[in-house]
C-alpha cells in the first residue's frame, strides 16, 4: 500500500517525459503570467496540484474567467471558460512546438488572445517553444507517477501549513523549477538576493526572496536542463538568508542532510519511500529545518505558531 501511495519515480526511468512536460507547464504556466494581477512572491503564477493533475486555477480575462487543467487520468489538457466552453489538447507524445501550437490554437477558440512569453525560463538551455522539437517525449503512466507524488506531498504539507499562523504561502507547483513548495515568512525583510538563476532576470528573484522565509518543498531532480546537480527526487528545506549554523543542525529523520551545492537540506524521496510511516517522516523533515531556521534567525515563533 505504501507503494501505491508514494509510488517509485526513478529520475532515469522518465527523464526524458519529465524534460518535455516541464516545458509543458512552463507554457500553461505563462499564461498565468499574463493575465494574473501580481501578487507578492509570484504567488500568482503558480499551479496547483488536482484530484487529477495541476490546474492554474481560476485566471481573469475580461469580464470572463479562464482555466487550464492537466489531466493526467484522462491524459488531456483541458481549457475551461466560464462561459461554458471547453478545448482540449491530447498529452500524448509530441514536440513542445507541437504542443505550443496546440495550445495556442485551443485559446484563440475560445476567443482568448494572449502574449505568453515564448521561451522558457530557470532553465540552462532556454529553446523557444515554437522551434522546440527537442523534448517530444510523454509516458503516462510516469507522468501519472509524478502526479500521485505531488499529490500526496501536497496532501502532508497542507497540514503542515497549518501549523503556522504567520504569513505563509499555499501548497503550490512553480513551473519554472517544476518543485511543489511551501514557505513561511518571519515577517522581516531579507537582504536583497543576488539572483543568478538561469534565463531568469535577477528581479524575479528579488521579489521571490524580499522576505525572511523558510521553504520547503518537493523536486524530482535535474533532468538536465534545470539547475541543480540532483539526481533523484527529493524533499528539500531551505533558509534565505541562511542563519549561521543552519547547516550543521540535526534534522530528522534519519536519511536527511544537508546539500552543500545546493544549500538545501535534502531528504531523498527513496529514503521516505522506505519509512515505516512516510507522512509522519516527512512532516518531521519540514518541521526540524523550520525550527532550525527559526531559531537560529530569531523569529517570533510564540506570535507566529498555533497552539493545539
Amino acid at each position: 500500500m505504501m507503494d501505491d501511495a508514494w509510488p517509485a519515480l526513478p529520475l532515469d526511468a522518465w527523464r526524458d517525459t519529465y524534460a518535455t512536460l516541464h516545458m509543458w507547464t512552463q507554457i500553461v504556466g505563462k499564461t498565468r503570467l499574463a493575465l494574473a494581477p501580481m501578487e507578492n512572491h509570484w504567488w500568482q503564477v503558480a499551479l496547483y496540484v488536482t484530484p487529477r493533475g495541476l490546474t492554474t486555477s481560476a485566471m481573469p480575462y475580461g469580464m470572463r474567467t479562464l482555466e487550464a487543467d492537466f489531466d493526467f487520468l484522462d491524459h488531456q489538457l483541458y481549457v475551461r471558460t466560464s462561459d461554458g466552453v471547453t478545448q482540449a489538447v491530447p498529452l500524448v507524445p509530441q514536440s513542445v512546438a507541437d504542443f505550443y501550437a496546440a495550445y495556442r490554437t485551443a485559446l484563440r477558440s475560445l476567443d482568448v488572445d494572449v502574449h505568453i512569453m515564448p521561451r522558457p525560463v530557470e532553465v540552462v538551455t532556454a529553446i523557444p517553444f515554437a522551434q522546440d522539437r527537442e523534448h517530444a517525449s510523454y509516458d503516462g503512466e510516469a507522468a501519472r507517477r509524478c502526479w500521485r507524488v505531488l499529490m500526496q506531498a501536497d496532501r502532508v504539507l497542507k497540514r503542515f501549513r497549518g501549523r503556522f499562523l504567520g504569513k505563509a504561502s499555499p501548497v503550490h507547483f512553480f513551473w519554472g523549477s517544476f518543485d511543489l513548495a511551501a514557505t513561511r515568512f518571519s515577517g522581516r525583510p531579507a537582504p536583497r538576493h543576488p539572483g543568478g538563476a538561469p534565463n531568469c532576470p535577477d528581479y524575479v528573484m528579488v521579489e521571490a526572496y524580499s522576505h525572511e522565509c523558510a521553504s520547503c518543498g518537493f523536486w524530482p531532480g535535474n533532468w538536465a536542463g534545470g539547475t541543480g546537480g540532483l539526481q533523484e527526487p527529493a524533499f528539500y528545506a531551505y533558509a534565505y538568508p541562511e542563519p549561521e549554523g543552519y547547516a550543521d543542525c540535526p534534522i530528522r529523520p534519519d536519511g536527511a542532510q544537508y546539500n552543500k551545492e545546493m544549500r538545501e537540506f535534502i531528504l531523498p524521496y527513496d529514503a521516505l519511500r522506505r519509512a515505516p510511516k512516510p507522512d509522519e517522516a516527512l512532516l518531521a523533515f519540514v518541521q526540524s529545518t523550520y525550527e532550525s531556521a527559526a531559531n537560529l534567525g530569531h523569529w517570533d515563533r510564540a506570535a507566529l505558531e498555533r497552539r493545539t
